[in-house]
Protein backbone atom coordinates (compact mmCIF):
# COMPACT_ATOMS: atom_id res chain seq x y z
CA UNK A 1 0.00 0.00 0.00
CA UNK A 2 2.93 2.03 0.58
CA UNK A 3 4.43 1.99 -2.09
CA UNK A 4 1.03 2.36 -4.15
CA UNK A 5 0.44 5.25 -2.30
CA UNK A 6 3.99 7.00 -3.47
CA UNK A 7 3.88 5.99 -7.03
CA UNK A 8 3.45 9.28 -9.12
CA UNK A 9 0.34 8.84 -11.23
CA UNK A 10 1.05 8.83 -15.12
CA UNK A 11 0.77 11.72 -17.09
CA UNK A 12 -1.05 11.23 -20.53
CA UNK A 13 0.92 12.66 -23.53
CA UNK A 14 -0.40 16.20 -24.75
CA UNK A 15 -2.58 15.38 -27.81
CA UNK A 16 -1.51 19.05 -29.19
CA UNK A 17 -3.31 20.38 -32.83
CA UNK A 18 -3.58 18.12 -35.83
CA UNK A 19 -2.71 20.96 -38.10
CA UNK A 20 -4.93 21.49 -41.25
CA UNK A 21 -6.30 19.33 -43.67
CA UNK A 22 -4.02 19.88 -46.63
CA UNK A 23 -1.62 18.89 -44.59
CA UNK A 24 -2.18 15.57 -43.22
CA UNK A 25 -0.28 13.74 -46.29
CA UNK A 26 2.64 16.44 -45.92
CA UNK A 27 5.28 14.21 -44.73
CA UNK A 28 5.62 11.59 -47.30
CA UNK A 29 4.92 14.44 -49.76
CA UNK A 30 7.88 16.13 -48.60
CA UNK A 31 10.40 12.85 -49.79
CA UNK A 32 8.89 12.89 -53.34
CA UNK A 33 11.09 15.30 -55.45
CA UNK A 34 9.55 18.33 -57.20
CA UNK A 35 9.16 18.42 -60.80
CA UNK A 36 11.76 20.68 -62.43
CA UNK A 37 12.11 21.53 -66.03
CA UNK A 38 13.80 24.35 -67.77
CA UNK A 39 16.03 27.25 -65.76
CA UNK A 40 15.01 28.56 -62.96
CA UNK A 41 16.39 31.62 -60.80
CA UNK A 42 14.61 32.39 -57.17
CA UNK A 43 16.27 35.41 -55.23
CA UNK A 44 14.12 35.79 -51.63
CA UNK A 45 14.86 38.93 -49.57
CA UNK A 46 13.50 39.34 -46.50
CA UNK A 47 13.24 43.05 -45.62
CA UNK A 48 12.03 43.00 -41.73
CA UNK A 49 10.67 40.14 -39.34
CA UNK A 50 6.85 40.45 -40.89
CA UNK A 51 7.91 41.17 -44.72
CA UNK A 52 9.84 38.68 -47.38
CA UNK A 53 9.86 39.48 -51.01
CA UNK A 54 10.65 36.98 -53.97
CA UNK A 55 11.86 37.24 -57.41
CA UNK A 56 11.96 34.29 -60.38
CA UNK A 57 13.13 34.21 -63.08
CA UNK A 58 11.77 30.79 -65.23
CA UNK A 59 13.15 30.18 -68.72
CA UNK A 60 11.65 26.71 -70.06
CA UNK A 61 10.91 25.30 -73.70
CA UNK A 62 7.78 23.28 -72.76
CA UNK A 63 5.53 25.68 -71.46
CA UNK A 64 5.78 30.17 -70.87
CA UNK A 65 9.22 31.62 -69.61
CA UNK A 66 8.73 34.77 -67.62
CA UNK A 67 8.94 36.56 -64.55
CA UNK A 68 7.05 36.46 -61.33
CA UNK A 69 7.45 38.70 -58.00
CA UNK A 70 5.48 38.24 -54.47
CA UNK A 71 5.08 39.66 -51.49
CA UNK A 72 4.74 37.90 -48.62
CA UNK A 73 3.50 39.64 -45.09
CA UNK A 74 3.25 37.59 -41.74
CA UNK A 75 2.14 39.21 -38.75
CA UNK A 76 -1.05 38.73 -36.05
CA UNK A 77 -3.20 39.56 -39.14
CA UNK A 78 -2.97 38.47 -42.58
CA UNK A 79 -4.70 37.30 -45.43
CA UNK A 80 -5.20 33.41 -45.77
CA UNK A 81 -3.41 31.10 -47.82
CA UNK A 82 -5.63 29.84 -50.27
CA UNK A 83 -7.33 33.72 -50.59
CA UNK A 84 -6.85 34.87 -54.30
CA UNK A 85 -7.56 38.78 -55.64
CA UNK A 86 -7.19 38.89 -59.13
CA UNK A 87 -7.48 42.69 -60.79
CA UNK A 88 -11.29 42.50 -62.46
CA UNK A 89 -12.36 40.29 -59.50
CA UNK A 90 -13.78 37.39 -61.54
CA UNK A 91 -12.97 34.96 -58.60
CA UNK A 92 -12.47 35.50 -55.02
CA UNK A 93 -12.85 33.46 -51.85
CA UNK A 94 -12.95 34.06 -48.12
CA UNK A 95 -10.91 32.19 -45.65
CA UNK A 96 -11.32 31.53 -41.95
CA UNK A 97 -9.93 28.54 -39.38
CA UNK A 98 -9.91 28.17 -35.92
CA UNK A 99 -7.15 26.56 -34.35
CA UNK A 100 -7.54 25.08 -30.89
CA UNK A 101 -5.44 22.67 -28.19
CA UNK A 102 -6.81 19.53 -30.05
CA UNK A 103 -8.46 20.36 -32.86
CA UNK A 104 -8.62 22.75 -36.01
CA UNK A 105 -11.50 24.35 -38.23
CA UNK A 106 -11.81 25.60 -41.08
CA UNK A 107 -14.47 27.26 -43.51
CA UNK A 108 -13.88 28.56 -46.64
CA UNK A 109 -16.63 30.16 -49.18
CA UNK A 110 -15.63 30.38 -53.06
CA UNK A 111 -17.76 32.70 -55.25
CA UNK A 112 -20.72 33.31 -53.35
CA UNK A 113 -23.51 35.07 -55.17
CA UNK A 114 -26.55 35.83 -53.15
CA UNK A 115 -28.08 37.11 -56.43
CA UNK A 116 -27.33 34.73 -58.89
CA UNK A 117 -27.68 31.36 -56.12
CA UNK A 118 -24.56 30.27 -56.32
CA UNK A 119 -21.71 29.56 -54.18
CA UNK A 120 -19.02 26.92 -53.16
CA UNK A 121 -18.80 26.27 -49.13
CA UNK A 122 -15.52 23.99 -47.92
CA UNK A 123 -15.32 23.22 -44.64
CA UNK A 124 -12.47 21.06 -42.97
CA UNK A 125 -12.45 19.59 -39.31
CA UNK A 126 -9.48 17.72 -37.78
CA UNK A 127 -9.85 16.81 -33.92
CA UNK A 128 -6.88 14.68 -31.98
CA UNK A 129 -8.56 12.02 -30.45
CA UNK A 130 -5.31 10.78 -28.75
CA UNK A 131 -1.52 12.00 -29.09
CA UNK A 132 -0.63 9.79 -31.91
CA UNK A 133 -4.54 9.56 -33.37
CA UNK A 134 -6.37 11.80 -35.53
CA UNK A 135 -10.03 12.26 -36.77
CA UNK A 136 -11.64 14.66 -39.24
CA UNK A 137 -13.35 15.02 -42.50
CA UNK A 138 -13.90 17.73 -45.31
CA UNK A 139 -16.87 18.87 -46.78
CA UNK A 140 -17.14 20.36 -50.41
CA UNK A 141 -20.64 21.47 -51.12
CA UNK A 142 -21.89 23.50 -54.24
CA UNK A 143 -24.85 25.34 -55.66
CA UNK A 144 -25.65 27.17 -58.64
CA UNK A 145 -28.75 27.60 -60.79
CA UNK A 146 -29.85 23.92 -61.94
CA UNK A 147 -27.27 22.52 -59.42
CA UNK A 148 -26.25 21.29 -56.31
CA UNK A 149 -24.28 18.86 -54.83
CA UNK A 150 -22.59 17.61 -51.95
CA UNK A 151 -18.91 15.71 -51.33
CA UNK A 152 -18.09 14.00 -48.12
CA UNK A 153 -14.67 12.34 -47.20
CA UNK A 154 -13.10 10.97 -44.21
CA UNK A 155 -9.89 10.96 -42.56
CA UNK A 156 -7.58 9.47 -39.99
CA UNK A 157 -4.02 9.61 -39.48
CA UNK A 158 -1.79 7.74 -37.21
CA UNK A 159 1.34 8.43 -35.96
CA UNK A 160 4.29 6.77 -34.47
CA UNK A 161 7.53 8.03 -33.57
CA UNK A 162 9.52 6.77 -36.65
CA UNK A 163 6.55 6.29 -39.20
CA UNK A 164 3.08 7.96 -40.55
CA UNK A 165 -0.13 6.47 -42.39
CA UNK A 166 -3.15 8.82 -43.40
CA UNK A 167 -5.92 7.65 -44.93
CA UNK A 168 -8.74 9.68 -46.96
CA UNK A 169 -12.16 7.94 -48.15
CA UNK A 170 -14.75 9.62 -49.80
CA UNK A 171 -17.42 9.11 -52.89
CA UNK A 172 -14.83 9.96 -55.26
CA UNK A 173 -11.93 7.54 -54.21
CA UNK A 174 -9.48 7.03 -51.62
CA UNK A 175 -5.88 8.30 -50.60
CA UNK A 176 -3.86 6.82 -49.43
CA UNK A 177 -0.06 7.34 -47.50
CA UNK A 178 2.57 5.89 -45.56
CA UNK A 179 5.76 7.72 -44.67
CA UNK A 180 8.73 6.22 -42.66
CA UNK A 181 12.10 7.38 -41.38
CA UNK A 182 14.60 4.91 -40.92
CA UNK A 183 17.38 7.17 -39.72
CA UNK A 184 18.87 10.12 -39.73
CA UNK A 185 20.04 9.62 -43.66
CA UNK A 186 17.35 7.44 -45.15
CA UNK A 187 13.23 8.41 -45.62
CA UNK A 188 10.51 6.60 -47.48
CA UNK A 189 7.16 7.39 -48.44
CA UNK A 190 4.48 5.58 -50.26
CA UNK A 191 1.12 7.15 -52.20
CA UNK A 192 -1.64 5.47 -53.38
CA UNK A 193 -4.80 6.96 -55.18
CA UNK A 194 -7.81 5.50 -56.53
CA UNK A 195 -10.45 7.71 -58.65
CA UNK A 196 -13.47 5.78 -58.49
CA UNK A 197 -15.41 8.01 -61.05
CA UNK A 198 -12.13 7.80 -63.31
CA UNK A 199 -11.31 4.12 -62.82
CA UNK A 200 -8.50 4.69 -62.42
CA UNK A 201 -5.63 4.08 -59.47
CA UNK A 202 -1.95 5.21 -58.88
CA UNK A 203 0.83 3.94 -57.06
CA UNK A 204 4.02 5.97 -56.15
CA UNK A 205 7.38 5.22 -54.23
CA UNK A 206 9.38 7.88 -52.93
CA UNK A 207 12.78 8.13 -51.03
CA UNK A 208 14.69 10.85 -49.77
CA UNK A 209 19.01 10.79 -48.71
CA UNK A 210 20.47 13.04 -46.58
CA UNK A 211 24.11 13.74 -46.52
CA UNK A 212 24.27 16.35 -44.13
CA UNK A 213 28.34 16.83 -44.19
CA UNK A 214 28.37 17.57 -47.55
CA UNK A 215 25.44 19.31 -47.94
CA UNK A 216 23.87 17.31 -50.25
CA UNK A 217 20.05 15.92 -50.05
CA UNK A 218 18.35 13.66 -53.33
CA UNK A 219 15.29 13.14 -53.66
CA UNK A 220 13.96 10.18 -55.98
CA UNK A 221 10.65 8.60 -57.29
CA UNK A 222 8.96 5.52 -58.89
CA UNK A 223 5.18 5.21 -59.85
CA UNK A 224 2.59 3.31 -61.61
CA UNK A 225 2.86 5.37 -64.84
CA UNK A 226 6.46 4.03 -65.56
CA UNK A 227 7.89 7.38 -64.72
CA UNK A 228 11.10 7.88 -62.60
CA UNK A 229 13.00 10.96 -61.78
CA UNK A 230 15.17 12.48 -59.18
CA UNK A 231 16.55 15.89 -57.80
CA UNK A 232 19.82 16.54 -56.27
CA UNK A 233 19.91 19.57 -54.43
CA UNK A 234 23.42 21.09 -52.91
CA UNK A 235 23.87 24.06 -50.34
CA UNK A 236 26.82 26.20 -50.84
CA UNK A 237 27.82 27.50 -47.28
CA UNK A 238 28.18 30.56 -45.85
CA UNK A 239 26.68 31.99 -48.96
CA UNK A 240 22.61 31.71 -48.67
CA UNK A 241 22.72 29.72 -52.10
CA UNK A 242 21.33 26.40 -53.00
CA UNK A 243 21.80 24.43 -56.49
CA UNK A 244 19.24 21.50 -57.62
CA UNK A 245 18.99 19.42 -60.61
CA UNK A 246 16.38 17.33 -61.74
CA UNK A 247 15.93 14.81 -64.49
CA UNK A 248 12.59 13.00 -65.09
CA UNK A 249 11.82 10.47 -67.61
CA UNK A 250 8.68 8.51 -68.47
CA UNK A 251 8.98 5.31 -70.04
CA UNK A 252 5.54 4.85 -71.49
CA UNK A 253 5.23 8.43 -73.25
CA UNK A 254 8.96 8.38 -74.23
CA UNK A 255 8.98 11.60 -72.98
CA UNK A 256 12.11 12.76 -70.68
CA UNK A 257 12.64 16.96 -69.54
CA UNK A 258 15.24 18.11 -66.96
CA UNK A 259 15.61 21.05 -64.67
CA UNK A 260 18.09 23.12 -62.58
CA UNK A 261 17.15 25.90 -60.66
CA UNK A 262 19.33 28.39 -58.47
CA UNK A 263 18.00 29.90 -54.82
CA UNK A 264 19.52 32.53 -53.10
CA UNK A 265 17.78 33.37 -49.89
Amino acid sequence: MGNAEGRAPRRAEPRGNPGSFDELHRLCKEVFPPQMEGVKLIVTKTLSSHFQVTHTVHMSTLGPSGYRFNATYVGDRQLGPTETHQAKFVTWQFDGEYRGDDCTATLTLGNPDLLGGSVIVVAHFLQSVTARLVLGGELVYHRRPGEEGAILTLAGKYSAPNWVTTLNVGYGGAHASYYHRANEQVQVGVELEANTRLQETNFAFGYQLNLPRANVVFRGLLDSNWSVGGVLEKKLPPLPVTLALGAFLNHWRNRFHCGFSVTVG
